[in-house]
């Protein structure tokens, strides 16, 4: 028996509605701890709705350069972290400025490498083509914990450990096979008659890849954006590897490093989560409307 138009409808609905609360509702425990204090943040019942909203939590981030209390000197009834800062907290701010400098570099690079590339593999035919698109694929089969080690020792010889290039090195060896992929899988489903018809008009490969298909590859290329400026901001294991001092760490590892065997103050790091998720939901919101077109892209040729 079918069940109802108007019945299909709730059911989907209250799925979706299930669905976003599923996703959606350890984000909001994050925004709303972060306004709690400490006290508050470790009380049973937990309060999603703090009774005493404090910003304490986010000022401390900002003067935990000129001001780091430690367990041994915690200073009564602060209300923003329990009367303990991390001695990494005066680090968070320009990991951040790391973590921008990285992400935004491998996005740049990587679409200065993969857009040609993928443009060639789409429209150029030639021996071994077939092969060398799914040999990219399969690069991203390998789990990057086994990278690792050749990539370590890869820096290490160039002699970049501890530096934001060793960083976005790696980080393009990763998104760069993927985001070809993706993009040459968009090239394909372009016309080929578009290609021939910019040729016969004069212009060169470079004019054809600029001039015709790039603003008709517009979805695509936000799509791979966004895949890889997450995967740089978001990147742990090789940063933790790569680096050691403020002069290269990325946002990850400093956030990490907030967590000590006897304190820990979940106020002040769910503040820095914060902090942290918003370059990404900038970056969204700036290209949502290309999103859902640019990551079916390619996905269906003809």
């Amino acid at each position: 028996m079918k069940i109802p138009h108007l019945g299909r409808r709730a059911l989907l609905f209250f799925a979706s509605l299930l669905f976003a609360l599923y996703v959606l509702a350890p984000i909001g425990w994050l925004v709303s701890s972060s306004f709690q204090s400490e006290a508050e943040i470790t009380s049973v019942p937990p309060h999603w709705i703090p009774d005493h909203p404090t910003l304490e939590n986010f000022a401390t981030i900002f003067t935990a350069k000129d001001k780091v209390v430690t367990y041994e000197n915690r200073k009564e009834g602060d209300t923003a972290t329990g009367g303990f800062i991390p001695s990494t907290a005066k680090n968070l701010l320009p990991s951040m400025w790391n973590s921008l400098v990285v992400a935004v570099a491998v996005v740049i690079l990587n679409l200065l490498v993969s857009v040609p590339a993928a443009y060639a593999l789409a429209k150029i035919r030639f021996i071994g083509r077939d092969s060398s698109i799914y040999f990219m694929l399969t690069t991203r089969v390998i789990p990057d914990i086994a990278l690792v080690v050749p990539f370590f020792l890869f820096v290490q010889q160039l002699g970049l450990l501890d530096s934001k290039l060793s960083l976005i090195i790696t980080y393009l060896a990763i998104t760069v096979p993927f985001s070809t992929f993706i993009l040459t899988g968009y090239f394909e489903s372009l016309p080929d008659d578009l290609d021939k018809a910019a040729r016969v008009d004069g212009c060169s490969r470079f004019q054809t890849l600029t001039l015709v298909y790039l603003p008709l590859a517009l979805p695509s290329l936000v799509a791979v954006v966004l895949f890889t400026f997450l995967t740089s901001w978001n990147e742990f294991l090789l940063a933790l590897m790569f680096t050691q001092t403020l002069a290269s760490q990325t946002m990850p590892i400093v956030v990490a490093s907030f967590t000590s065997d006897f304190n820990i103050s979940f106020s002040f790091i769910n503040a820095a989560g914060v902090l942290a998720i918003v370059p990404p939901v900038v970056v969204a919101i700036m290209f949502e409307r290309y999103i859902v077109s640019g990551l079916t892209a390619g996905a269906v040729k003809g």
